[in-house]
């Protein structure tokens, strides 16, 4: 069939990420690659004025976000080198555009959550010592001197940010030996004072979110009744109110209004995000009036009159709006753009559910090419995404859009493990990596077999990260199922991987215990649920891809298998392909790395499938 969207366009096409609102509300930052890299840029809302405010110091690929001081004259900003997430720490001038680096240790991760209103004390969440922990970085001091630790549990621990005043702050962690369980807490500014108030139950994921302007009251929220809940705590004195029903829908709280009257929520249903605000003094939502899709951020702006908000669908992608609460109507602030690719060319993405091995459904979104032939079977794909405690939105997906012009069915599962359809839908695949969540898989494909279009015989598996876990796993486990296989920054060897995270990313590390246990009582299921230990059974082709930089799934997941197969007489070229990228990490974020991946995978399809 004739191919309408070029590849190159398609990859080149720019975005913007990270669109903050300045704490007066008349500005947003944001990071754009409109230069072909990621720069920083600043727009005034009521003027339209735009300026770049970096050139060459922003990060590659955004891996965190940034923050305003509190008088709007600074951001500060994390970035790493080439993927390898050592973030570190660099403050710039608004006005002059002047950047600084903060002191930083090679190893550590440093992400700066929210500047004191004294403007002279950053709170960072930081790697430094080992595990994940609640830091002050004192601007007015120099070299390691500069660094306080509040915390130094054992237990991953992030701080929320401080109180109005300044006088506290908030911090989700868990004490409990319960490893899935997390609590709120908060302590002075100084450290002192650690008090936990937030806790519903004993292995409920409980959190503190956004302080409410009177500084008494924080944004709450909990899964311990099946779903992600929204309230507001008092932090002296334990009341909470609920806004979320109990039970659903899964709601994740966002900030305050400037006055206080508002809460913004993000409701997630069927893989749709859509903005509410509650009304903090009666409870009642207000849904907003946008398409059915995906929209994030939802942070206040102009006073408290508009909203910032990052808008899409299936086929358009992700722009960013300013929408007026009085009237109910959204104002384009920063369009997508489209380049040289005509929007018309792109597929929507068909909600689905499909049939699994114990009489459950798999909610997913299907992609199908433009104008089917009825007398031809087309190849198709599974497309599993990372986290796994991740999902797919109905939103613009390019992987998707390119595979599906050139002739791929596309299926994206929400398998067992995947956010959004409640706590047992996530935990479904607790213990179990590589079981049940494997089977959702397995069910994707033969749901996929079962399509008239779909040519049985050409069925192909791709995902990064937990994706890339499947991709290894799935043509070990069920070697007849696919006829090609492309694992991206994904693991084989769970042990591997567990060993590598705690060294160097120990709350990557942690998580994994959260999810698979001690690697120690579950040996055998790690080994068994390890693509590396059945490399012999593989019969798909496979083409791996993997950046040497990569700290959270490092490239020895990648070369352990390739070994594995060499050893097992397998020779690169006939019965595999593999690729690594020198100046990547955990995966492409920039122009030219999307640019190249996308042409090698296209470029494998064409020759294997």
């Amino acid at each position: 069939m004739p191919e309408r969207i070029s590849l190159e366009a398609l990859a080149a096409l720019p975005s913007v990420q990270g669109v903050t609102v300045s704490h007066a509300g008349d500005q947003v930052a944001f990071y754009a690659d409109w230069t072909g890299r990621f720069e920083l840029y600043v727009q005034n809302l009521r003027t339209g004025e735009r300026r770049q405010l970096t050139d060459g110091q922003a990060p590659k690929a955004i891996r965190a976000g940034f923050v305003w001081s509190r008088d709007d004259r600074r951001i500060y900003f994390s970035r790493d080198e080439n993927g390898d997430e050592r973030q570190a720490m660099f403050e710039l001038d608004v006005k002059g555009g002047g950047v600084r680096a903060l002191q930083h240790d090679p190893q550590s991760m440093d992400y700066v959550v929210d500047v004191h209103p004294d403007g002279g004390r950053l709170l960072v969440n930081s790697t430094r010592g080992g595990m994940m922990n609640v830091h002050l970085y004192d601007l007015t001091r120099e070299g390691p001197d500069a660094w306080t630790a509040l915390t130094t549990l054992g237990n991953a621990t992030m701080a929320g940010g401080f109180s109005p005043d300044g006088s506290r702050l908030t911090v989700t962690t868990n004490e409990s030996a319960d490893l899935r369980n997390t609590d709120g807490y908060v302590l002075g500014s100084d450290g002192s004072g650690w008090r936990r108030v937030w806790h519903v139950q004993e292995g409920s994921r409980d959190s503190l979110g956004d302080w409410h302007p009177d500084g008494k009251h924080v944004a709450v929220s909990s899964d311990a009744s099946g779903a992600g809940r929204v309230g507001l705590l008092n932090v002296d004195s334990g009341e909470v109110r609920w806004f979320t029903p109990e039970g659903g829908p899964d709601e994740t709280p966002g900030r305050f209004s400037p006055d206080g009257r508002w809460l913004s929520v993000i409701r997630n249903v069927d893989s749709t995000l859509t903005p509410v605000l509650y009304d903090t003094r009666t409870g009642e939502g207000r849904v907003l009036n946008l398409p059915a899709g995906v929209a994030t951020g939802s942070a206040f702006a102009l006073d408290g009159r508009a909203l910032v908000i990052t808008q899409g669908t299936t086929t358009t992608r992700m722009q960013t709006l300013l929408y007026d609460l009085a009237s109910d109507t959204a104002g384009v602030l920063l369009p997508a753009e489209y380049g040289d690719v005509n929007p018309a060319d792109f597929v929507p993405g068909e909600y689905v559910r499909y049939p699994t091995t114990d009489g459950l459904t798999v909610p997913a979104i299907l992609y199908r090419p433009r104008d089917l032939d009825p007398g031809r079977r087309y190849p198709a794909l599974v497309h599993v995404h990372g986290g796994p405690t991740a999902q797919f939105f109905r939103m613009f997906d390019p992987h998707a859009q390119f595979l599906a012009d050139r002739g791929y069915l596309v299926l994206c599962p929400n398998i067992r493990g995947s956010t959004g359809y409640g706590v047992a839908w996530r935990d479904a695949n607790l213990l179990d990596w590589g079981g049940r969540d494997l089977a959702d898989v397995a069910a994707g494909a033969a749901y996929l077999k079962s399509l008239p279009e779909v040519d049985p015989e050409r069925l192909g598996i791709f995902g990064g990260s937990f994706g890339g876990y499947m991709s290894y796993l799935a043509p070990v486990k069920y070697p007849d199922l696919f006829r090609v296989s492309v694992p991206i920054v994904g693991i084989s060897d769970l042990r591997q991987l567990h060993e590598d995270n705690s060294r160097v990313m120990p709350q990557l590390g942690y998580y994994f215990r959260t999810m698979m246990g001690d690697p120690e009582e579950n040996a055998a299921l790690w080994a068994d649920r390890s693509a590396v230990t059945h490399a012999a059974h593989l019969k798909a082709h496979m083409f791996m891809m993997h950046g040497t930089n990569d700290p959270r799934c490092p490239v020895n997941q990648a070369r352990g298998f390739r070994d594995a197969l060499v050893a097992g007489g397998k020779r690169e070229g006939e019965h595999f392909e593999y690729v690594e990228f020198g100046d990547e990490g955990h995966g492409s974020a920039d122009i030219a790395g999307k640019t190249r991946s996308y042409r090698l995978m296209a470029e494998y399809f064409a020759r294997h499938l």
